[in-house]
């Protein structure tokens, strides 16, 4: 029986242990440039790459088709989403009107006259958050899509996905002038519009003491941009 309560408690040891070192994987982790070594991207070969069907943002003449890729089991024991097939979810985005959720590696837009496609990025990214400035765009008759999203495998883990830093964009609704807002190495908390200003405000946090995690010794940076610039210019202020 002591022999039993022992193993027991070792196990329970060995799960606080376990769920502590989950708890604190740091979102980046910093290398020596002089030993800098490029982490090799992890090829998932159960994942094939995918369309949802478009999107029409209302007021807007550009369908947006979300990119992704969906993992395919040969249990057929699958993913997310609602759509199924033979029990594989095709599903990789949910639109609630004027905000596209989700996880998807790239955007095609299309006008509603057109048959060509425009690729938001070749670049190698994970966007979250598709949002359109409706009211903002009532106002001004310029319509723009603001973007939350990963580009950079921050933790070296050979992903880019949720678990490294997110950054804030904007883009035309027909994806042209994809611009990142947020520096490198910081992670964006939140965004909101102030349009009598014409202004998008959003704050950062950054490491900077270099611990790979975001916590009340890191420094906030606060700023803004003028929507209605043709070349987004971020500029600092200093609230406090």
């Amino acid at each position: 029986m002591q022999t039993l309560s022992k193993y027991i408690l070792g196990l329970a040891i060995l799960s606080l242990v376990s769920c502590k070192k989950e708890e604190t994987t740091p979102k980046v982790k910093y290398e020596d440039s002089k030993t800098k070594v490029e982490t090799p991207v992890k090829v998932d070969s159960s994942s094939i790459k995918i369309a949802d069907l478009p999107i029409l943002m209302e007021g807007t003449r550009y369908l947006i088709h979300p990119i992704g890729d969906v993992r395919v089991y040969d249990d057929y024991k699958s993913v997310y989403g609602s759509s199924k097939t033979n029990q594989v979810s095709y599903a990789i985005s949910n639109y609630n009107r004027f905000e596209l959720t989700g996880y998807f590696t790239n955007l095609k837009f299309q006008n509603i006259d057109s048959t060509s496609f425009r690729t938001l990025t070749t670049d190698r990214i994970q966007i979250q958050t598709v949002t359109f400035l409706n009211t903002f765009a009532e106002k001004t008759k310029k319509q723009i899509l603001v973007y939350s999203f990963v580009d950079n495998d921050t933790n070296k883990d050979g992903n880019v996905n949720q678990n490294d830093i997110k950054s804030l964009a904007l883009s035309n609704i027909d994806g042209s002038n994809f611009t990142k807002l947020s520096e490198d190495f910081s992670e964006i908390m939140d965004w909101n519009i102030i349009e009598a200003q014409n202004r998008l405000y959003f704050r950062c946090i950054e490491d900077i003491n270099k611990n790979g995690a975001f916590d009340k010794d890191d420094k906030v940076h606060y700023h803004y941009v003028n929507l209605l610039d043709n070349e987004w210019k971020v500029e600092e202020y200093m609230p406090i």
